[in-house]
């Protein structure tokens, strides 16, 4: 997606870049806001800063700061993010159906404004915090959000609901469907730290309904989300609007998330089309170049990508560790993104069919995988809708922005 900025996005930039942006952040449409890491992780639990280029899991999310999120709260209900110039209502609300979600935006106040939105997919994952956590209860849970800015709720377990039945809609929708041919749209989980496509129908034995989450409306910065790749004819594609710069190709193999850190720093060695500082991106900065207007791969052509031998394709690494599961294992996993489909293994009626490997959340889906062990030992996948385990993922590299 080729999106020019011109006009009305740029009268707007200028004001904003006037009014709120944090001293020292480019003047970019699409900054990125760091994922928020700031511990460091090895195979399964937290371990030391790795001191240099040479050392054990050097280069993941933590060893590089970038625009560290910054929040203001404007007293009249609504947030301002100082890095994006986006405004945020802060209550919470209640769960309602996407088109009650879609249509409510219109009729929103808050602030005493009259032209708030549903948030874009990339809009929405740029409030997440990977410092959150999800457990057996709120007491052993942390939100992948900052709570001190804006309100949150877990899932209500009295009424039988999962502590993670707490998503949010976003206003993207999926070109394709998920799992039984379910119109579908992308939604963010605070809760549990995942890009999931939610159909927007759900089939249970009662019956058939319309599927209910919570929604957050968002106004200002118009540009931000859409891309302006550049293909630099070297091998490399920078993003004018984030301030990135892409190797055009992927890594053409996968491997376990150790190795694939250590890969990237032998690329530096090798000064990899010219560059010594390429890292794996974090989970916000790879999210950034998937194009929710496509079908699997959900990537601009600019770049090129991997197809597996079984017509799928990769999965991808960031740097970012994802915290989830029991608390001696809470490092032992990373946060990957789905270019492709985000296959599962599914299970009709549930829990008593034949499982059925289709896509359950959709091309540009963000889930995480362990970081090392045999994908082998997951025939049928992880979680309730039997997520695919690959373990040996891809990697694109990145360089650049602040």
């Amino acid at each position: 997606m080729r999106t020019k900025l011109y006009g009305v996005g740029l009268v707007w930039m200028a004001g904003w870049l006037g009014a709120g942006l944090q001293a020292g952040a480019a003047p970019v449409p699409y900054p990125i806001v760091d994922t928020g890491q700031t511990a460091f992780y090895g195979e399964r639990s937290e371990i030391r800063r790795p001191a240099s280029p040479g050392s054990d899991y050097y280069g993941q999310d933590a060893q590089f700061a970038g625009r560290q999120p910054a929040y203001r709260d404007n007293g009249d209900g609504t947030i301002t993010d100082l890095n994006t110039g986006l405004e945020w209502v802060k209550a919470r609300g209640e769960k309602v159906t996407w088109r009650e979600a879609m249509a409510g935006a219109t009729t929103c106040r808050a602030g005493g404004h009259s032209d708030w939105r549903m948030p874009t997919i990339k809009e929405l994952y740029s409030l997440m915090d990977f410092n959150g956590h999800s457990g057996r209860d709120e007491r052993d849970s942390r939100p992948y959000l900052d709570t001190r800015y804006v309100d949150f709720a877990y899932g209500d377990t009295g009424a039988g609901e999962r502590i993670i039945d707490c998503q949010d809609w976003s206003s993207t929708e999926y070109v394709e469907t998920t799992m039984n041919g379910n119109p579908t749209v992308f939604g963010v989980n605070f809760a549990d730290g995942r890009i999931k496509g939610y159909p927007r129908v759900v089939h249970r034995r009662e019956g058939r309904s319309e599927h209910k989450l919570y929604v957050r409306y968002v106004r200002g910065n118009p540009a931000y989300g859409k891309n302006d790749f550049r293909d630099n004819r070297d091998g490399t594609v920078t993003d004018r609007a984030t301030g990135l710069m892409w190797s055009q190709e992927d890594s053409g193999g996968g491997m376990n998330w150790e190795k694939a850190l250590a890969w990237v720093q032998e690329k530096n060695r090798q000064r990899y089309l010219g560059y010594n500082d390429w890292r794996l991106p974090d989970a916000k900065e790879l999210q950034s170049i998937v194009d929710y207007t496509r079908p699997a791969p959900a990537i601009d052509p600019v770049f090129r990508i991997t197809k597996l031998e079984d017509g799928e394709y990769p999965f991808f690494w960031t740097g970012t560790t994802h915290l989830e599961g029991p608390p001696d294992r809470r490092g032992a996993a990373a946060v990957y993104i789905a270019f492709g489909r985000g296959l599962g293994w599914m299970q009709f009626p549930p829990g008593r069919g034949e499982r059925e490997l289709m896509d359950v959340h959709g091309a540009g889906a963000q889930r995480s995988d362990p970081k090392t062990g045999n994908p082998d030992a997951y025939p049928h996948g992880r979680g309730p809708q039997g997520d695919v385990i690959r373990i040996n993922n891809f990697i694109r590299l990145v360089r650049g922005g602040t």
